[in-house]
């Protein structure tokens, strides 16, 4: 199936507040655990959190690593102004930066994080390049990388029976958005090719019949 990007940035406040009422907690704790099980030395570091939406995820991480503090990043206002909400009401919440801004060119110094994290960012990118390079600017030598993401299916009646499978009685809003994002995806032979370009040593492996990771120590 031929890619077809999707719009980069949910600015629209019904659509990010859509998102904010569906329940991720398993996906997003489980992505927190397989994180902390790769990089367990991340737990005792600063991590970055590239395209962190209501900030679910950097919340969790800061939740099981006490000794790890959180930067959150989003291009969306009406997402971080749910994850400000968040934040405010959690004890952890005092662990995690929230800062807006586009890739490439955040505001954050060079090398300085222990590890780079990202759930789900790369495929609404319009230039995949800029996202590795922020990920390679970002982490210091040693540091870790965890970045997990929808590949595109086959066809579209294999993305239309995923969307059906995966979430049937979502709402109607995030099952469109979930059907434009599998479309807008890359495969795993295109990441691999755009880890290369970058120079980054890291492989992308199938982690479900929809999912992608690529972890590994820079």
């Amino acid at each position: 199936m031929k890619r077809v990007p999707e719009k980069e940035v949910m600015d629209e406040p019904e659509g990010a507040a859509a998102y904010a009422r569906a329940d991720f907690s398993g996906v997003n704790q489980a992505f927190v655990g397989a994180f902390l099980a790769a990089h367990p030395s991340a737990a005792r570091g600063t991590v970055v959190d590239l395209g962190c939406g209501p900030a679910d995820i950097p919340l969790r991480l800061a939740q099981a690593a006490p000794a790890c503090r959180v930067t959150a990043v989003d291009a969306s206002e009406p997402m971080l102004a749910i994850a400000r909400q968040a934040l405010a009401k959690a004890e952890a919440g005092s662990r995690v930066t929230l800062l807006c801004g586009y890739l490439p060119g955040l505001p954050l110094p060079p090398h300085s994080f222990d590890a780079v994290v990202s759930n789900s960012l790369l495929h609404q990118l319009p230039d995949p390049a800029a996202f590795w390079g922020e990920v390679k600017r970002l982490v210091r030598p040693g540091g870790a990388v965890f970045v997990m993401d929808l590949f595109r299916p086959a066809s579209d009646a294999e993305a239309r029976r995923i969307v059906e499978a995966a979430a049937a009685d979502a709402d109607p809003l995030l099952k469109e958005d979930f059907y434009n994002s599998l479309k807008a995806a890359f495969s795993l032979e295109e990441v691999a090719v755009q880890l290369a370009d970058a120079g980054l040593p890291l492989a992308p492996r199938q982690a479900s019949e929809r999912h992608l990771t690529v972890s590994g120590v820079l």
